[in-house]
């Protein structure tokens, strides 16, 4: 098969550089592992941090000081200032295609604030606007002549030419299709991956089935750098439920919704007033509930371990009822389920590993680089899956979408610009020969709950020399049980993707290891 792109991934980010290629002539193939829906972007409900007017010199240098104070001296300051002037052209290409944020009634936006963020610049479309911007960008694709999607498409592996030289560029991928489970090679002039992150590693975790590094693992294979994978965000508040995962948006916190421990909910019911005087947070942070998402994470997971509780409280009884369930009617439907009712019920709430700040380094155009700093040709990689210098040591709400629509358009106007060609004699074939049919699932099933088990235990919000030693040596003793099974088995979507992310958690924590300082979201208690 062959496809001048192959775009792997079908969020915002591979979505939207697939319709700028394909607006500019090129054909595209859209690999995704499951439905086109299927992608971090649907699930996302916060919203998207966007200047508008590139003049507005004040509210841009804001918004970068805000990503700047949240990367923890970490962020690519040419990088943020850079992405935080295309946004208005970026907001205005969502538009064109369709996105329908929330306005003010008074002929602008409604503009929200999150945690870290000095002033309301989110555009948002209520508490779904992932949802809103895929069923735009999906809407937009199908209706492309130009752009093919292959769902239940697992991307096995990047190839080389001239192996093992990976400076010489990508020529193809290795897909298996999931109904017949044969392994085709696809010719390709450039891939993009647009991937996603990682977060099924740890349980609990906000992430949709899919995310289960997949790019990073290839790209690292292929030899692409990878940097930063010790800055995993988990989000602070979750529901806790025992089979549900269930993300409260920041947008609640916030509108004035706090966080109390049991004590502190028990004296503001004794004693009235603003519940913010009452939050545990203040201990960590002056902004208290409204702090950047790794001071609360780790406030909250502080407090847990102290008191042995399992969850704190999101209160939003002192704020008005009807106009919380307008603004978060989507959060309001899935507790609907529970039995909790916003501007009522406390919430019990537990942090979940949310996003990968780290990942592939791609330079200011998407293209991945080497270990070596090269750029290798005909790779690219946008959108969570990337480390573009953005997010430095902590992701900013709200910057992520951001980041990916404006690295999408750039990775998409380099391909445009020129790629290589590729020759038929480059390409090799998947080869099975000798392979058996996997039979035993449930030991790979055994083996990714005690990755995801390892993970949340001693690769989570606080760390320890010791804790991540123990980690090690369980992943290491994984990895050459899975690579055994890989080498034995013919592959099967289970098995590529456990195969994948055990060798992102041993890249997650040798990262770990590596840091002699806390920062941002790696806290290691040993480092104090």
């Amino acid at each position: 098969m062959e496809a001048p792109v192959a775009v792997v991934g079908s969020g915002i980010a591979g979505l939207f550089c697939a319709l700028h290629l394909a607006e500019g002539g090129h054909d595209v193939l859209v690999l995704t592992k499951r439905n086109i829906e299927d992608s971090s972007t649907n699930w996302a409900q916060g919203g998207i941090a966007a200047i508008l007017d590139r003049t507005a010199g004040e509210a841009i240098e804001a918004h970068v000081q805000d990503t700047l104070d949240a990367g923890d001296g970490a962020c690519n300051e040419d990088v943020v200032r850079s992405v935080v002037l295309e946004a208005g052209a970026r907001i205005t290409d969502l538009l064109e295609l369709g996105v329908r944020f929330q306005e003010d009634g008074a002929g602008g936006w409604h503009l929200v604030q999150e945690g870290g963020h000095s002033a309301r610049r989110i555009l948002h479309a209520k508490d779904a606007t992932g949802r809103e911007i895929e069923r735009a960008l999906v809407a937009a694709t199908e209706a492309h002549p130009r752009i093919t999607v292959e769902s239940d498409a697992v991307v096995i592996d990047l190839i080389r030419r001239d192996h093992p030289h990976p400076e010489r560029g990508v020529v193809g991928l290795w897909v298996q299709g999931e109904g017949d489970g044969k392994v085709r090679t696809v010719r390709t002039a450039a891939v993009v991956l647009a991937t996603g992150g990682a977060g099924r590693l740890w349980e609990p975790t906000t992430n949709p089935p899919v995310s289960t590094g997949d790019g990073l693992a290839m790209a690292h294979r292929f030899g692409a750098a990878v940097r930063d994978l010790a800055f995993v965000q988990f989000h602070p508040t979750t529901v806790a439920h025992p089979q549900r995962t269930l993300l409260i948006t920041e947008a609640l916190r916030g509108e004035g919704a706090v966080l109390l421990d049991d004590e502190g909910l028990a004296a503001w019911k004794e004693e009235g007033g603003d519940p913010a005087r009452f939050s545990f947070t203040l201990n960590a942070s002056p902004l208290g509930s409204l702090a950047t998402r790794d001071i609360v994470a780790r406030a909250i997971d502080a407090r847990l371990k102290k008191t042995g509780q399992t969850h704190v409280w999101l209160v939003t009884s002192h704020l008005d009822a009807d106009t919380l369930q307008e603004r978060f009617p989507y959060v309001q439907s899935m507790l609907n389920d529970l039995g909790l009712t916003l501007g009522e019920d406390p919430l019990p709430v537990q942090p979940a590993a949310h996003y990968t700040v780290g990942g592939v380094q791609v330079d200011g155009h998407g293209r991945a680089l080497s270990t070596e700093g090269k750029v290798l040709p005909g790779l690219f990689a946008v959108g969570e899956v990337a480390s573009t210098g953005m997010h430095g040591a902590n992701r900013l709400a709200s910057n992520s979408l951001l980041e990916a629509v404006v690295f999408a358009k750039r990775a998409a106007d380099a391909i445009l610009a020129g790629v290589d060609p590729v020759a038929a004699t480059d390409i090799p074939a998947w080869r099975s020969d000798g392979l058996s049919l996997l039979e035993e699932h449930g030991a790979l099933a055994h083996d990714l709950q005690t990755l995801r088990s390892t993970m949340g235990r001693e690769v989570g919000i606080q760390r320890s020399h010791r804790r991540l030693a123990r980690a090690k040596r369980r992943l290491d003793l994984l990895e050459h049980e899975v690579e055994a099974t890989w080498r034995r088995c013919k592959p099967t979507r289970d098995l590529v993707e456990l195969r994948n992310m055990v060798l992102v958690g041993r890249l997650v924590v040798d990262d770990a290891l590596a840091r002699t300082e806390n920062r941002g979201l790696h806290y290691n208690a040993d480092l104090v």
